[in-house]
């Protein structure tokens, strides 16, 4: 088990993290997530060893890890990190990256592993390209091959998908997410992407200025969030009064509701003004204004600009809700 008691780290005067706290159970998939600069990147360092706290401890499996001041090269065997930065030898091929870390004694071994990582990564056919050459997606692939390569027991991983197509990406999160379960690797995955939030991650830990306000199953927390800040995560999100909906008494309760839970009704309290409409596929996406605000919701068909629609909750309003998701 990975633990974390109460640990802060400040970087010059301003502190970055702050009373952190939690435990993963091995096998984990985490995701970590928050606006940038609320101190994900330095969580995964610290958790890595590559800085020292300032108050605090971490633990696995018992044993403490420590950071630079307690060890000349920092880390530990068993955690691999992967920065956004990938740091691949630019100068050698990409099979040569990979298989950097891999004993040169068992060279078929050697060679069946990198082969194995390249495969999985979809890259076997760049195995002889140097590095220098590839594109940032590509990069980024070896770079996730390359710290598999000496099977970890704790994975960081620091927006590691950011610069992979699209059309590649789900295959290859799907790949990586499913040899970590396999494997048992507990892996912690810094990312803005709530699908890797949602569809792959058993937890979600959510970090708001170096503090972590909420930790929970990623699909508990996603239906129902503790507050804006959390859901806003997610995706769009709006705000409302169940007044806005409602006469009943005591009807001052805030919603928060995805675009996805407001409907379009026939006759409705709520009247909003459509701004724009964004096709997404299977549905457009509607920008309408409301209250002075913008608000969103989800409609199966294109709607006319400036045109006024009643809408509504698709979940019936029974009772004051902090949240209807």
């Amino acid at each position: 088990m990975l633990q974390l008691k109460n640990i802060s780290f400040t970087y010059i005067e301003n502190p970055v993290i702050e009373n952190v706290s939690f435990d993963i159970v091995k096998g984990q998939n985490v995701a970590l997530i928050g606006e940038s600069g609320c101190g994900k990147s330095t969580l995964l360092k610290l958790l890595y060893g590559m800085y020292n706290l300032d108050q605090g401890d971490i633990f696995y499996d018992g044993k403490a890890i420590l950071g630079p001041k307690y060890n000349l090269i920092p880390g530990e065997d068993y955690i691999k990190y992967l920065a956004q930065d990938f740091d691949l030898m630019p100068y050698i091929t990409v099979e040569e990256n990979v298989g950097k870390f891999l004993s040169n004694i068992y060279k078929e071994e050697k060679k069946a592993r990198v082969e194995e990582l390249l495969e999985m990564v979809e890259m076997t056919q760049f195995a002889k390209v140097k590095a220098k050459y590839l594109s940032g997606g590509q990069q980024q692939r070896v770079a996730l091959a390359r710290v598999l390569a000496v099977e970890p027991e704790i994975l960081l991983l620091d927006e590691p998908f950011s610069q992979i197509d699209s059309f590649r990406k789900n295959s290859l999160r799907r790949n990586l997410f499913n040899y970590f379960k396999k494997k048992q690797i507990t892996c912690i995955i810094a990312t803005h992407d709530s699908a890797e939030t949602l569809s792959f991650s058993d937890e979600t830990m959510v970090l708001q200025n170096g503090k972590l306000v909420a930790k929970g199953k990623s699909r508990e927390l996603y239906e129902n969030p503790p507050n804006y800040y959390v859901a806003s995560l997610f995706g769009e999100i709006n705000e409302l009064k169940q007044s806005h909906f409602t006469d009943i008494e005591s009807a001052d309760a805030t919603l928060l509701l995805y675009p996805h839970q407001l409907k379009v009704v026939e006759e409705g309290k709520m009247k909003a003004i459509v701004k724009q409409c964004y096709f997404k596929g299977n549905h457009y996406l509607i920008k309408a204004a409301f209250d002075r605000k913008a608000i969103f919701f989800e409609h199966h068909s294109e709607l006319d600009l400036n045109q006024e629609v009643s809408l509504h909750p698709i979940k019936a309003l029974s009772k004051p809700h902090q949240s209807l998701i």
